[in-house]
């Protein structure tokens, strides 16, 4: 047992001095590449660091990566594609509550909550079909019945309920309560 745990913790140090060696080695560039696509170095330094996060919690073994910029720059494009699918989701959020009248605006405090509520549902159902997420959203945030979601998605409300189960099933694979 205690040659396992040895084993173990050698090549848990060895990944991470590998990964220090491909930080080293490729951060200034992966950085510079970032910031070229999002063209603000705070935003391109956080996904930078994030990218390198993303390998560390993937147990991604650095010797592996054949082209490691490659691989590098793979995961930093979906980083940035998350970032910009949240700043649209957060726009069309306040967009939509500057709709409301003053008196059913909420709090800062709530304001933020909700935010935050509504980027764990978006990263929860970001692998399903638009449709799924479209019928789900129409149900839950503006409580539409399943024949008005049809309708508005073009299909009939059997399908409606097909969608909602595969949406209401993610959300419960993910721990999240619909």
């Amino acid at each position: 047992m205690r040659q396992i745990l040895i084993r173990h913790e050698t090549t848990a140090v060895s990944t991470a001095s590998k990964l220090g060696f491909l930080f080293s080695d490729h951060h200034r560039w992966l950085l510079q590449y970032v910031q070229r696509q999002l063209r603000n170095r705070a935003d391109a330094e956080d996904t930078a660091a994030e990218t390198f996060c993303q390998l560390l919690t993937a147990r991604v073994d650095p010797e592996s990566l054949e082209q490691p910029r490659a691989f590098l720059s793979t995961v930093a494009r979906r980083l940035i594609y998350d970032r910009y699918r949240r700043q649209r989701l957060e726009q069309a959020y306040l967009e939509r509550l500057a709709l409301l009248p003053e008196e059913f605006a909420p709090s800062p405090e709530e304001k933020i909550l909700l935010l935050e509520a509504l980027t764990s549902i978006d990263r929860t159902l970001s692998d399903l079909p638009l449709a799924v997420k479209q019928a789900f959203l129409y149900s839950q945030l503006d409580g539409f019945s399943y024949a008005e979601i049809g309708r508005r998605l073009g299909v009939s409300e059997r399908t409606v309920g097909r969608y909602m189960t595969q949406a209401i099933r993610q959300c419960w694979l993910s721990g999240m309560q619909p």
